[in-house]
């Protein structure tokens, strides 16, 4: 059955991914690998996106209005079934912790999710927490629910959107949730990433994946990431803020808010469908930290870095009966896991530089924000030494 979804997938992505495809008559902006740049020693899956791992979708509600609003929400679904009633191990990791992680601590507590992760603007997330609990409580199976823990995730868009009219309502959110799907994932400048800025330029929704090999599980990590952070833009190893002429510690103010080039925040999301214990996805979590480190990221005082990580697998799915039994759930041993950290190092620093090479300059009334321009990244990687 696995290797009969990443046949599909791979249809998928050949007619939905090409960097030719256009829309709205504008070509769609490369990912890092249509520039010949490939990031680790594991090979993505055929998405290469978070949407490898199966049974995980992916929505985005994207608001832009006149000339001062651009912002919006984005919805991770670990399954198409009731997230409340058949709950997913996870795990939080805060890498630092200026932001605004609603839900959080349940999950650190508990080390489980039941409803899905939504991402959005620091001003929006007790909006979008309406919007999941409503959803949640209308879902059939959850007509006696009296607790949700709505998991809701931001960055500060206000570089580039009037962050203070608060425009996304619960129902933006609803409906993040409801267009989720699985297969190629939208990037660049839409839902939580329409108005975000990463490293000075135009930063976003990304999203990259990578399989082990068959000896070591066939395993999938996909990760999606909203850029809204600073520091000195590196990737595969290649310093490209000094061709873009961009150290923002040469002019760094005292405050390090959401204007600084060194400042701001990021969230991860990471899936895996190997069947890890919360205890063992908090330990990828982790790594995915190693990855947004090698992007050049200052993890700066103003910054708010967290990681939400989650497992598909049915082996360690809490179904109600499941959570009556002892010794019901297995996972994956500590021993094995090293090729996982691997793994989610390098689909986070990918996902990273996805989510700013597919979005597109902004200029509007709030403040002007160019894209990454390709060319430049392509030159910078291949006169580095590798």
């Amino acid at each position: 059955m696995k290797s009969a979804h990443y046949r599909l997938a791979a249809l998928i992505c050949s007619l939905a991914c090409s960097p030719a495809t256009t829309q709205g008559g504008e070509q769609i902006r490369p990912r890092l690998r249509d520039l010949g740049v490939e990031i680790g020693v594991y090979q993505p899956g055929p998405l290469n996106a978070i949407t490898d791992v199966a049974g995980v979708r992916v929505g985005h509600r994207t608001l832009v209005e006149g000339d001062r609003i651009r912002t919006g929400v984005t919805a991770i679904a670990p399954h198409g079934g009731n997230l409340f009633q058949e709950k997913t191990p996870a795990a939080v990791v805060v890498g630092n912790g200026f932001g605004k992680l609603m839900g959080s601590t349940q999950v650190q507590e508990l080390g489980e999710l039941e409803t899905p992760i939504l991402l959005t603007n620091t001003l929006a997330v007790p909006q979008v927490a309406e919007g999941v609990i409503r959803w949640t409580l209308g879902q059939r199976g959850n007509e006696a629910v009296g607790s949700v823990n709505a998991v809701v995730g931001e960055t500060n868009d206000g570089r580039l959107n009037d962050i203070r009219a608060r425009t996304v309502t619960f129902q933006h959110a609803i409906e993040a949730i409801e267009v989720a799907r699985g297969g190629a994932v939208e990037e660049g400048d839409v839902g939580a990433g329409a108005g975000t800025v990463a490293f000075g330029l135009k930063g976003g929704i990304g999203t990259s994946s990578r399989r082990l090999p068959q000896q070591q599980g066939s395993y999938v990590v996909g990760v999606l990431v909203q850029s809204n952070f600073g520091g000195l833009l590196t990737i595969s190893g290649a310093p490209v803020w000094k061709d873009l002429s961009m150290n923002p510690f040469a002019t760094a103010h005292s405050h390090d808010g959401p204007s600084s080039q060194t400042g701001g925040s990021i969230m991860i999301v990471v899936a895996t469908d190997a069947p890890l214990s919360d205890r063992n996805l908090e330990r990828l979590a982790k790594r995915a930290l190693v990855g947004l480190s090698r992007t050049g990221a200052a993890i700066s005082n103003g910054s708010g870095d967290y990681v939400i990580s989650f497992s598909t697998a049915e082996e360690v799915r809490r179904t109600p009966d499941k959570r009556a039994r002892l010794g019901a759930l297995v996972d994956l041993p500590n021993d094995l896991m090293t090729p996982l950290f691997q793994a989610v190092a390098e689909a986070t620093e990918e996902a990273v530089v996805n989510s700013m090479l597919r979005a597109r300059s902004v200029h509007n009334a709030i403040g002007r924000v160019e894209a990454l321009d390709p060319e430049i990244v392509r030159r910078s990687v291949k006169r580095s030494p590798r």
